[in-house]
């Protein structure tokens, strides 16, 4: 038999059965979906981690000179007794950094994370949930921010120990009408008054998550009424992202030469960019992308067994179709490709559906929702693959034993 012909015939029988065609490829159709969509989420969001959410934690082209290396999972007991040995950074480090890297565009020093949640109370008008930072000069070009109205903060702020807040876009839209309209207003935050000198232009959001609800202010304004953090850290922007690697060389050696560390010792401190961040997530979305293979693994293979249950009935009800084949020529081998094409193509028409499915979903995700999503051609080729590959297994079975039918006994049948 042809192959055109096999595949006319397949394209016959499941035209006339479209419904029970339809549910029979529910499985399928759905693991398929669920792939496409669980992918084109993770790899979205590996995406904007790596462009985005590292970029606002650190700032781009940046790294930092910290006390402990840049951790999101749990540390051991040996490591947080190690770290808590560890001298504080401070300003002379700074300066220090400074000096090392005149070729930096910013060295700022900011209040260690996580920063204090505050009330601030504008007259009636109050935010919760604020992030207060403590910040010298130049912490604002690492993080790129950008001001929409009034000032940054200042070598003046810092050493008159103004009390003085440039606040993000929702706070400032929060407790006023306009970012114009919130420079020069005073509020109170923890019992004491600040002036707010400016408003950051927005910086979005992220899953769900504002960058724009903190506030900053002079470090040593910061550090009299929340103390001196053992997390305070200092930012380094370079001009270029080349020249990261021997900034952070060069950091690295001027501190050890200001804490006394002699050649064997290890560092008291540590040169961190955005790749810790970035490693945490590809793990965690390395677990994610080993057991979703195997949840649609076992979709696919519950969706390929009631298609092989399904073209077994198909074949019962077939007896005399296929007796009257034989009868007039057909051979063992013609019979097995129909119903083989035919539990193929059918198989591949649920990875098509199930891949049109998750791409629309994946796009209805982006659009609707905070999720990033973004649809690889790796997972529909893999789609493609599993849908056809589902269809090859579990038709041999039923095609089999189609072809080994007796002519005569089918032909007696009803």
């Amino acid at each position: 038999m042809p192959f055109s012909e096999a595949i006319r015939l397949a394209l016959q029988t499941i035209w006339s059965a479209k419904l029970r065609a339809f549910f029979t490829l529910l499985g399928i159709i759905v693991s398929v979906a669920f792939l496409v969509t669980v992918v084109a989420v993770i790899q979205g969001m590996n995406s904007y981690v790596r462009v985005n959410l590292t970029g606002a934690m650190i700032g781009s082209n940046a790294f930092q000179v910290r006390r402990t290396p840049i951790a999101l999972g749990q540390r051991s007991d040996a490591e947080v007794r190690e770290y808590s040995k560890r001298p504080l950074i401070s300003q002379d480090d700074a300066e220090v950094i400074r000096l090392a890297l005149p070729d930096a565009q910013a060295v700022a020093m900011q209040s260690g994370w996580p920063p204090p949640s505050v009330l601030i109370i504008a007259g009636n008008r109050s935010i919760g949930g604020v992030s207060i930072i403590g910040i010298t000069p130049g912490y604002q070009t690492v993080q790129d921010y950008r001001i929409a109205a009034g000032e940054e903060i200042n070598e003046v702020d810092l050493l008159a120990r103004r009390p003085v807040i440039v606040i993000g876009w929702d706070v400032a839209t929060t407790l006023y009408h306009s970012a114009d309209a919130a420079i020069g207003e005073r509020v109170r935050i923890a019992g004491r008054q600040y002036t707010i000198k400016g408003v950051f232009a927005t910086k979005g959001k992220t899953v769900g998550m504002s960058f724009d609800g903190f506030a900053l202010m002079p470090l040593p304004v910061f550090e009299s009424t929340w103390g001196r953090r053992r997390t305070t850290v200092v930012s380094v922007k370079m001009r270029e992202a080349a020249g990261i690697p021997d900034a952070m060389n060069r950091a690295e050696a001027a501190m050890r030469v200001a804490h006394g560390l002699r050649p064997a010792e290890a560092n008291d401190f540590a040169v961190d960019k955005a790749d810790a961040l970035v490693a945490f997530w590809t793990t965690l979305t390395s677990v994610l992308f080993a057991i979703v293979p195997a949840v649609v693994c076992i979709g696919i293979v519950v969706g390929g067994i009631v298609i092989m249950n399904i073209m077994l009935m198909s074949v019962s009800e077939r007896t005399r179709e296929i007796g009257i084949r034989k009868a007039l020529g057909a051979r063992q081998r013609d019979i097995r490709m129909q119903f083989l094409v035919e539990t193929v193509f059918l198989s591949f028409l649920g990875g098509i559906i199930g891949i049109s499915a998750g791409w629309v979903f994946a796009e209805l995700l982006a659009i609707f929702s905070p999720l990033p999503a973004r649809v690889t051609w790796w997972s529909v080729a893999v789609s493609m693959v599993l849908g056809a590959g589902s269809g090859i297994i579990f038709g041999v079975y039923p095609a089999t034993r189609a072809a080994k039918l007796d002519p005569i006994t089918a032909l007696r049948s009803e």
